[in-house]
């Protein structure tokens, strides 16, 4: 990925600062190109043979929560000349790498000007949108390439500019450009072209889009509040987007009060917190997904002939949670194939086995194999336990993750099936990441990278993942392919609780 990268320091201080903490592996190099509208574009005809360009120094702050030291990464340039808009897809990666060194960070419109601006004319730009104000970015991003804009606010917005307090913020707002200078590298040695390697199926399997719509249906037909029981699935992004339209998110039955309506989540719960429910006359909605609840009705039939069963589970999961609480004295919990080697049973020629739905499928294989060893008359369910949606997805990546120089995998940390997809690629000898989002993306994982294989968790939304298409393409061209293994046809049906009339 040999490119020519460009920093663009609009000052003699500018220039200093960041090349005081570049470093040698960096591809870029820092350029000065002087201050205003006039130099820049000299300075920009120069620059017709690089890859991409960043512009980095100080600027004036436009809103006024912004103080003196913040930095501020552009997610869009334009100008008040009258040049075109400029998307800065990379930002949101930039932004994050900012924040990780500390440094308190805004991610928004910048508006370059021909002049010095003061009073009302910068209220005029901070209408329009605008987070900062500076005097060279838009000419020198004028074309297609790669490009980003980080800059330090030295004057805050509300005060006059020409002031001792000004000029001791200037130099503070030169002081943090050497970390600036850092991330920058980062992005620097991250700009190429690559190709997305996208894995089908991936994201929302049945389960959860029903989930969803309960959740969803339940606050149009009854009004907000709706109380949900613990995350009605594990992604933050959903459950932010839901307790915005009246959902309540709560970590047990007694923080609903009495009366309200309470939406079960996706993983099931235990008879005791029925119980505990309907004890408090509470309008109870259940939302566990139908696959779910199969396995709690193998354990009340498994238990009812007198097996021991062992649950193949992940301790504190509100699936194993809800589906041991069905015959919690019947239940043990096995968790890695070493739990198997130990575990003990009552009588090892009555002992079956169950699986939460959401694991590896060759965890569990191993796992099996070795509770065989030790019970031979060890009983399986009738048909897997883990969902096909799981199994899928981990099948898919597989594929994608033989072709890939790395992994991401769009999904909350709290999501097993996500973080079992991580470990897929992981055994692959792929390196993979998990993200919840485009901006947990460290530039850092790309720095010679050209394919990158892209999936995403059962309950992470597909929208997160066209995010991270979309900042990796401002990285440089991006050339995305499905690797498409399966079709998944599957449906639930509604609770009779939120159907139409």
């Amino acid at each position: 990925m040999a490119v020519d990268v460009v920093i663009c320091a609009p000052s003699r201080a500018e220039e200093k600062a960041l090349r005081s903490a570049w470093q040698p592996q960096n591809a870029g190099r820092v350029v000065r190109t002087g201050v205003g509208r006039t130099r820049t574009l000299e300075a920009a005809a120069g620059l017709d043979g690089a890859s991409a360009v960043a512009v980095a120094g100080i600027a004036g702050g436009l809103d006024p929560r912004i103080r003196a030291g913040d930095v501020v990464v552009a997610d869009r340039v334009w100008s008040t000349a009258g040049e075109p808009p400029r998307d800065l897809p990379a930002a949101r990666l930039i932004a994050a790498r900012l924040r990780a060194e500390g440094l308190r960070v805004w991610l928004g419109p910048v508006v370059s000007t021909d002049h010095v601006v003061t009073g009302a004319e910068r209220e005029t730009l901070r209408a329009q949108g605008a987070l900062a104000v500076d005097m060279e970015s838009a000419w020198l991003l004028a074309d297609g390439r790669p490009g980003a804009v980080v800059r330090v606010v030295a004057d805050v917005a509300g005060e006059p500019l020409l002031r001792p307090k000004t000029l001791r913020r200037l130099r503070s707002a030169v002081r943090v450009l050497p970390k600036v200078a850092g991330t920058l590298g980062a992005w620097a040695d991250a700009v190429g072209a690559r190709s997305v390697l996208l894995a089908e199926p991936r994201s929302f399997c049945a389960g959860v889009d029903r989930a969803i719509e309960v959740v969803e249906r339940a606050l149009e037909q009854r009004g907000a509040p709706v109380y949900v029981r613990k995350q009605i699935v594990h992604n933050q992004h959903v459950v932010a987007d839901l307790h915005a339209r009246g959902a309540r998110f709560v970590n047990e039955i007694d923080e609903v009060p009495h009366g309200e309506t309470v939406v079960f989540s996706a993983h099931g719960v235990s008879p005791a917190v029925w119980d505990n429910a309907q004890s408090r006359g509470l309008d109870i909605i259940d939302a566990t997904c139908p696959l779910v609840s199969k396995v709690h009705t193998e354990v009340r039939r498994f238990a009812g002939r007198g097996d021991t069963i062992i649950f193949i589970g992940h301790a504190g999961h509100e699936e194993t949670e809800g589906t041991m609480g069905e015959r919690p004295e019947r239940t043990v919990l096995v968790e890695d194939v070493e739990d198997a080697r130990v575990v003990e049973v009552e009588n090892p020629d009555q002992v079956s086995y169950l699986v939460q739905t959401t694991l590896s499928v060759h965890e569990v294989e191993q796992i099996v194999e070795v509770l065989h060893e030790r019970f031979p008359k060890l009983k399986a369910p009738a048909s897997d336990d883990i969902c096909y949606a799981t199994t899928n997805r981990q099948d898919s990546l597989t594929a994608v993750a033989a072709d890939s120089e790395l992994v991401l995998v769009v999904g909350s940390q709290n999501s097993s099936n996500s973080q079992r997809l991580v470990e897929t690629a992981q055994r692959l000898g792929t390196e993979a990441h998990l993200v919840d989002d485009a901006d947990d993306v460290d530039l850092g994982w790309l720095a010679g990278v050209t394919k990158v294989g892209l999936t995403a968790g059962a309950s992470a939304p597909q929208a997160l993942v066209d995010e991270v298409v979309h900042a990796l393409g401002g990285l440089g061209p991006v050339e995305s392919s499905t690797r498409h293994l399966v079709d998944e046809n599957v449906r639930f049906t509604l609770p009779k609780e939120v159907r139409p009339a």
